[in-house]
């Protein structure tokens, strides 16, 4: 069951949501190979495992587990990284979801830091909530990863415990094992708080690029 049929493109001033192919593999598999030094909890490919990398999420998507897209920096033009939304949940014997989840986000680090990824959340839970209806929204990371925690935490999501060995680890060495996952939502009757801060504060970063220019 194809859950999204037509993944659209999703427009910010910092970044672009495209529906991820192989013409961002050259684009991905230099932003992979920047700084990685932030990627110890996290699933990103080395660059000669981007073109398999992007198979798996193109199979997964075939499956309708996964719509996967890249993440475009407007500055210019190149792919710096990918999110997804994946999991999605339907209402009993319904075709409408009521929940879903972002994530397989990875950044290159020349995009960290930017407004690109508070952007992106904006973007993907706007639709989400405003255009897929759903009632929540989930997020979450390996529970080790404060940074990880941290940064979703500032994008309004609440934290709602650590579930253990929950998800597949990413962490080198510990392929095969599981991970304890901390787990972090935003519903709908939050939405309305979480876009006005998550604007805010992409105001407030263009503000500070504006008066450092």
């Amino acid at each position: 069951m194809n859950f999204l049929p037509d993944v659209p493109v999703l427009h910010g001033p910092l970044v672009r949501l495209e529906p991820l192919s192989m013409s961002h593999g050259e684009d991905l598999a230099v932003a992979a190979e920047e700084d990685r030094g932030a990627y110890g909890f996290t699933r990103v490919p080395r660059s000669w495992e981007v073109e398999k990398y992007l198979a798996a999420h193109f199979e997964r998507a075939q499956g309708g587990e996964l719509a996967p897209f890249a993440l475009i920096r407007r500055g210019d033009g190149r792919a710096v990284g990918c999110t997804a939304y994946w999991d999605p949940r339907f209402w009993p014997g319904r075709s409408q979801l009521y929940a879903i989840e972002i994530g397989w986000t990875w950044l290159a680090a020349s995009a960290q830091r930017t407004g690109i990824n508070v952007e992106a959340k904006l973007l993907l839970l706007e639709y989400a909530f405003e255009t897929l209806g759903v009632v929540r929204v989930d997020l979450k990371t390996d529970a080790r990863n404060e940074r990880s925690r941290r940064a979703i935490e500032c994008l309004g999501a609440q934290f709602e415990g650590v579930l253990r060995h929950w998800s597949q680890s990413h962490t080198p060495g510990e392929e095969g094992l599981l991970r304890d996952s901390a787990m972090f939502s935003v519903i709908a009757s939050e939405w309305p708080t979480t876009k006005a801060t998550l604007c805010r504060r992409l105001a407030q970063a263009g503000h500070r690029e504006t008066a450092m220019g």
